[in-house]
């Protein structure tokens, strides 16, 4: 049977190790404390889920034993962190560094990190997340600390052993182009950037490194440092240099306020979309949207009908998509976004129904 590797999103916020964090989430628990909070919005909100494993801190390695026991049987083996930079420093490694890393059976998954660089806002406090757009970090870097941030990555993740590699290579992924670009002043000083990470990663014997941004779809860029001149995503990858494209969420690119089956069928043509542009595309896989857990009144587009039935069909399709296209990596969100509502941890809803439907697809 061929061998495919499904990597899923890890949001690393459910601790209370890290300190920083007690600006959103001042229990002390991370974000555990916006799931309990969770209360319908209307009839038949399936609102709050609640852990089949419990609330338990998932920067401890006891937790993560568990939930990689769990991920390998079904079929998951690798988990993508994100990962993030905020003023100067990291923020929320703890769940990596502290649980994962620290893991006796962390031989069983790889990992990969993706760079969470999108600013940080109000979003994650629940007590003034209707401010959400007020923010809180930047994540945008000038040249000196994105040369701190690599030289950070390649000799505390890349060195280790069950790191996620593509012909031999380490994985990094970036999810916001523009506040790249913006950070670093343009498209020329930023392929120079990247061009030095890759020299970076060489030197330090890793190999190389294989670059994969993450795409929202072909919106239009209007770039810092770089007057009037518009780039779409797919441009972008080429002129930088990236290895390969994936996604992070539907709803970054098609309309998810509907039936699961009726955004599945626009999927589709993303992903051929996608694959046409000239570098090479990993086909993605959302479990739902409903970020009503973060917030006190009501939001608004919400994924319906994402059982884990008509989950299994997006996994045929991705699976068959994957052959088509000679790949073998599919990402999902995710692992474990329980206030975005799309995740394969087991809930008093659907079980392991998620996980189950991978493991029915791609065998043990």
């Amino acid at each position: 049977m061929k061998k495919y590797d499904i990597a899923a999103y890890i949001w690393p916020s459910y601790t209370g190790h890290e300190k920083r964090s007690r600006i959103f989430w001042p229990n002390g628990e991370g974000e555990w404390q916006s799931v309990r909070l969770a209360r319908p919005k209307f009839e038949g909100h399936q609102l709050p889920r609640i852990p089949t494993l419990g609330y338990k801190d998932e920067a401890e390695p006891e937790t993560m034993e568990e939930q990689i026991e769990l991920a390998s049987s079904h079929g998951v083996n690798v988990f993508i962190y994100d990962w993030y930079w905020y003023d100067r420093r990291p923020f929320l490694e703890c769940c990596l560094d502290d649980g994962f890393l620290k893991a006796k059976n962390r031989d069983k998954m790889k990992f990969y990190l993706m760079w969470a660089n999108h600013d940080a806002n109000y979003t994650w406090d629940k007590r003034i997340s209707e401010i959400q757009d007020t923010p809180v970090w930047l994540g945008s870097v000038d040249r000196v600390q994105f040369d701190i941030v690599c030289d950070r990555v390649i000799e505390k993740y890349f060195s280790q052993p069950n790191y996620y590699r593509i012909d031999g290579r380490p994985v990094f992924a970036v999810y916001d182009i523009d506040n790249l670009i913006n950070g670093l002043g343009g498209i020329d000083q930023t392929k120079a950037a990247l061009e030095s990470f890759r020299e970076k990663a060489e030197k330090a014997g890793c190999g190389g490194l294989h670059l994969q941004l993450i795409l929202w779809g072909e919106r239009v860029h209007n770039l810092s440092g770089v007057d009037g001149e518009h780039l779409y995503s797919s441009e972008i990858a080429k002129i930088l240099g990236f290895d390969s494209t994936t996604n992070y969420q539907y709803c970054h690119f098609v309309n998810i306020d509907r039936d699961y089956n009726e955004v599945q069928a626009d999927v589709l043509g993303f992903w051929e979309q996608f694959a046409s542009l000239g570098v090479k595309y990993f086909p993605h896989v959302s479990l739902g949207w409903d970020n009503n857990p973060r917030f006190y009144s009501f939001r608004g587009g919400i994924m319906k009908n994402n059982t884990p039935e008509n989950v299994e069909k997006a996994f045929r399709q991705a699976k068959a998509f994957a052959d088509a296209h000679g790949v073998d990596l599919i990402t999902v969100n995710s692992w474990n976004e329980w206030t975005e509502m799309s995740y394969l941890l087991p809930d008093n809803v659907y079980g392991t129904g998620y996980l189950d439907a991978i493991k029915r697809v791609f065998g043990e």
